[in-house]
């Protein structure tokens, strides 16, 4: 058989696994927008089409690719595979008396409240989107507005069921495979495939929390704030980020607690964005003027009201696509913890350079962080997050330099989920525990055959 011959049924057969996996070539996007990956994505219904998805073709990487809520190039992997996971979503098991739930990872914190709201059961904590699915709540180790109370979403879950590289599907917990479990939970999808996640659901009255907001004039004030609302069960504060001088950190400080009186369902359809804005929409003077009439929407007195659960735990999400408002180039999303004490002054130094910067930003949120999670690579630090967003243009790359350069002089560290301009010294300085990672990810996939372009720019793959 001549050569040529051999090289026709080779590439014959290749496209035969193709369709049998069900690959196809597409361009994944980040949630930002600003970061875009062509590859070949499979999307498995079924556990036996998963595991055939491990059979990469031509010896591609590959990577678990969730609800597509990683803002920067985390859950991308260009020129390699992608498994999107979203189909795995069914709900497998539940105990009303112990509240503790089994998922597959396609299932979303809006599935959870759609099914467990109503029964008197809500997420232990979720972040600011309920379209993150379960196997990215663990990957990232996400956090809500009641990580001082609760912690993060890693410190709910009992155990994991892990598709490893060479095929093996084990259970991992901290009493099985304890190592291998801290370095999946904030591990970014690197150590395998998640295929069934187990946690405590918390208890709940109603489906509606009483919700206090209030004006505050400045970071002073927002700290002062946070330190009288430490025993709030949930506490988040909106900073006019474009503010200086006397003002510089005013916004609003919102507490909550569950209320014994529920609300009717949220009237109405979820607004959609329909196109991208114009670049030239976005500038200071507009966002100056948004951030002004949010700021004043509180009364001067303050005021209190019942809210959904969805309302306020994901307020963004009553506008799909509302990336989109920051035009064709996407944006980019600044997320840091600020250890107590050297935090304050790195948080006024942060709002300052971004002020002088005049970027706009619709979006700058701060937090009061508790206990450090559990994963190796996980996010949480006791002190303040902060986080904005900024639209990419030619430049920004200094900027998020000089708030990277803040953010590790004072012991603080980015949060992987949002980043895509983080450089690789900045996250093993921010990161200590990352040799660890590596090598316990090395232990189950030594060929390096899950991988990312995050992983790549980090400096924890080739």
């Amino acid at each position: 058989m001549s050569d040529t011959m051999t090289e026709e049924r080779a590439a014959a057969e290749a496209a035969e696994a193709h369709r049998a996996a069900g690959w196809k070539q597409v361009s994944l996007q980040g949630w930002g927008r600003s970061s875009a990956a062509p590859c070949l994505a499979a999307r498995p219904e079924r556990m036996r089409e998963l595991m055939a998805a491990l059979d990469v073709p031509e010896g591609r990487t590959l990577l678990p690719y969730g609800g597509g809520r990683a803002y920067g190039d985390q859950a991308l992997n260009t020129g390699g595979a992608a498994v999107l996971t979203g189909r795995l979503d069914r709900i497998l098991a539940f105990d009303p008396a112990s509240g503790l739930v089994v998922t597959e990872p396609g299932v979303t914190f809006a599935d959870l409240l759609r099914v467990f709201l109503p029964r008197g059961w809500l997420a232990p904590t979720s972040p600011g989107t309920a379209f993150v699915t379960m196997g990215g709540a663990v990957a990232n180790d996400v956090h809500g507005k009641n990580h001082h109370r609760a912690g993060s979403f890693g410190d709910h879950v009992l155990w994991l069921d892990l598709l490893l590289p060479d095929g093996r599907q084990i259970r991992i917990s901290d009493e099985e495979e304890p190592a291998l479990f801290r370095a999946t939970i904030g591990g970014m999808g690197l150590t395998g495939i998640i295929t069934a996640v187990c946690f405590r659901m918390q208890p709940v009255p109603s489906n509606a929390l009483t919700v206090q907001s209030r004006r505050i004039r400045n970071l002073d004030d927002f700290l002062a704030g946070f330190a009288a609302a430490a025993d709030a069960t949930w506490s988040v504060g909106w900073i006019d980020a474009l503010a200086g001088g006397a003002s510089l950190g005013r916004g609003i400080l919102e507490t909550a607690e569950p209320s014994e009186t529920g609300v009717a369902l949220p009237a109405g359809k979820t607004k959609a964005f329909p196109l991208e804005a114009p670049s030239w929409a976005l500038n200071r003077m507009s966002v100056k003027a948004f951030n002004a009439l949010y700021w004043r929407r509180v009364p001067e007195a303050g005021r209190q009201q019942l809210q959904h659960y969805g309302k306020f735990l994901y307020p963004l999400d009553a506008v799909l696509h509302w990336n989109r408002m920051y035009g064709r180039r996407g944006f980019h999303q600044f997320q840091c913890v600020l250890p107590f004490g050297p935090g304050e002054m790195a948080l006024r130094r942060l709002l300052e350079t971004i002020s002088a910067a005049g970027d706009a930003s619709f979006l700058a949120v701060l937090k009061v962080m508790g206990r450090p999670g559990r994963g190796l690579l996980s996010f949480a630090l006791p002190g303040y997050s902060l986080a904005l967003d900024i639209p990419a243009r030619p430049g920004l790359r200094g900027l998020f330099a000089s708030l990277e350069r803040i953010t590790r002089e004072a012991g603080g560290r980015i949060y992987l989920a949002k980043d895509s301009l983080l450089s690789a010294e900045g996250f093993w300085e921010m990161y200590p525990e990352a040799q660890r990672f590596q090598e316990i990810r090395h232990s189950v996939d030594p060929e390096g055959r899950f991988s990312s372009d995050m992983a790549k720019r980090l400096g924890l793959a080739a």
